[in-house]
């Protein structure tokens, strides 16, 4: 996921065989893929800066912009952000959007003001919720965290287009209605958040 990944997605035969036996078309590219590694950032500042910065941009950009900023920057802190002015941010190659908005929530953490480590207390819609109320946080780069900071385990998100694709690549569909995810999003659970490591991966195959 980026260069400073610390640990991957937890998954094991559990969840794979789970999944195998409730979508066996799903099971069948699991078995032909192998275990698949995503990497998560357990920081949840650091994580949520990470899914602010992907926003709308390619999983290639991503890592270049990633990698820049803690060059540029220093570490990915709240404290140390809301040092940096957006200028300085927008600098490592982001929108001017993006850079007031992750200066903006650095400062809001950083004074107290807004407390990211309660979130693990939270229930998975009371997370997407919470960080929502936050100026340019909207429900993808929500359920993006709950995947990659909190490795919440029954997650699919709809607004995220990699996934839709894996999913139309899956089931060799040429379109993809809400309903239809939908109904692909029930079979996986309680183990969505696995099967969607599994859809990005077919996304780009």
């Amino acid at each position: 996921m980026t260069a400073v990944v610390t640990k991957f997605f937890a998954y094991g035969e559990e969840e794979m065989a789970y999944l195998s036996n409730a979508d066996p078309i799903l099971g069948a590219a699991m078995a032909r893929m192998g275990k698949i590694e995503r990497g998560v950032i357990p920081d949840p500042f650091a994580a949520l800066v990470h899914a602010i910065v992907g926003q709308l941009i390619s999983a290639k950009a991503v890592r270049t912009i990633w990698e820049r900023m803690h060059i540029r920057l220093g570490e990915i802190t709240p404290k140390n952000l809301a040092a940096k002015s957006a200028d300085e941010i927008q600098s490592c190659g982001i929108t001017m959007n993006k850079a007031i908005c992750i200066a903006s929530i650095a400062r809001k953490i950083s004074d107290g003001l807004f407390d990211l480590q309660q979130l693990r207390e939270l229930t998975d819609d009371e997370v997407v919720r919470k960080l929502s109320s936050l100026d340019g946080i909207g429900k993808w780069t929500a359920e993006m965290m709950l995947i990659h900071a909190l490795e919440r385990r029954d997650v699919v998100s709809w607004g995220d287009m990699a996934i839709r694709r894996g999913m139309m690549k899956l089931y060799g569909l040429t379109e993809l209605t809400k309903k239809q995810f939908d109904r692909y999003r029930a079979s996986y659970a309680p183990y969505g958040s696995v099967a969607s490591i599994y859809l990005w991966e077919l996304s780009f195959e």
